[in-house]
């Protein structure tokens, strides 16, 4: 899932949990915490909802951006295959048993927060 050409982005989330994606717990990988949203899309596509960009993370997840939407970040964790750089909407990222899903909003000091993604969205990724 790594882009050999792209550095992985770090972003500060605000709120600080302790338990984080990609943590271990014994053998067992973390991979969704609070502030998530998990759906069940049983190894369909998941879908751009705006055109915008995709990068990887440190904890195996992507991040989406997107100029129609500036103020936010969107990750999505569990996509298989997933699409790397440029897209349009609605086209396919990736796929996944599970999507866990966070909407991450740019605060004044430069950090980002968790918020609840909107039903509309989350219908364009799913479509």
């Amino acid at each position: 899932m790594q882009s050999t050409t792209e550095p992985m982005r770090t972003i500060q989330i605000q709120q600080a949990w302790q338990l984080q994606p990609g943590e271990q717990i014994g053998r067992h990988r973390i991979v969704a915490g609070l502030g998530e949203v998990s759906i069940q899309v049983n190894g369909r596509s998941v879908y751009a909802p705006f055109d915008g960009q995709i990068e990887t993370t440190v904890e195996n997840c992507l991040l989406f951006s997107s100029p129609d939407v500036p103020a936010y970040l969107f990750r999505l964790c569990g996509l298989r295959n997933p699409a790397i750089g440029t897209v349009v909407e609605g086209q396919t990222i990736g796929s996944a048993d599970y999507l866990h899903f966070a909407a991450l909003r740019r605060q004044p000091d430069g950090t980002w927060t968790m918020v609840e993604p909107a039903r509309t969205l989350l219908e364009r990724l799913l479509q």
